[in-house]
């Protein structure tokens, strides 16, 4: 009844990672196009480090991390 039982436990983490890094491509490649252009590399890096940047202090001011 359990043959092969940890075999399929310890595949897991493979296909977390697996899932992982699709879900990555799968966000980052309609972006590829435009960063072929200097305007527009500069305009997506900045709104991904302002997102970044708003995740992360709004975070810390619902957990109370800082004195927002």
């Amino acid at each position: 009844m359990f043959d092969g039982f940890w075999d399929n436990v310890f595949r897991y983490p493979r296909y977390l990672v697996t899932i992982l890094v699709g879900l990555l491509v799968n966000t980052f490649e309609p972006l590829l196009p435009l960063l072929k252009r200097p305007v527009t590399l500069v305009a997506v890096v900045g709104l991904l480090l302002g997102g970044l940047a708003f995740v992360t202090l709004t975070l810390r001011a619902m957990l109370g991390l800082s004195a927002v």
